[in-house]
């Protein structure tokens, strides 16, 4: 049976961090779905058709990664694409309080659904979305950050 994972996220932005945990999840999986949601809670700096053209030309020679948008609940998602995990990355003990949380309304949604947290490398611990969002708002250089030009 094929393991297939979806690596589900606002990804406003998608970060080096982002793209490292994807390309890592790889020696895990035979297929990524780097999914990208609407998250009710928040109001997108990059619109989603874009961050999603962006995430798609990050991974344009990888025939193992598929890039999508959606809109609905993530659990339900993954029994649409047949996908039995979800990867998630770690920068530290809040994101695990917060992940832990989340993965277990998932199971509770989709039996069959299992979490994988990967702890993100030292070089991209530092790396946050949300922090990248205002130093871009402010005129700041970001490219160091992203594995792509904003």
């Amino acid at each position: 049976m094929e393991r297939i994972a979806l690596f589900p996220g606002s990804f406003d932005p998608f970060t080096l961090g982002h793209k490292d945990i994807v390309r890592r999840g790889l020696f895990l999986f035979d297929k990524i779905v780097v999914s990208v949601g609407h998250n009710s809670q928040k109001r997108r700096y990059i619109p989603i058709e874009t961050m999603l053209g962006y995430i798609q030309q990050t991974f344009q020679s990888e025939r193992r990664i598929e890039v999508i948008t959606y809109d609905e609940l993530t659990a339900e998602l993954a029994k649409q694409y047949k996908a039995n995990y979800l990867l998630r990355g770690l920068r530290n003990t809040t994101d695990f309080e917060y992940e832990n949380s989340i993965s277990q309304v998932n199971r509770y949604l989709n039996t069959e659904l299992e979490t994988v947290f990967l702890i993100t490398s030292p070089a991209y611990a530092h790396i946050s979305s949300s922090i990248i969002r205002e130093v871009h708002r402010y005129g700041g250089d970001v490219d160091a950050f992203l594995p792509y030009k904003l």
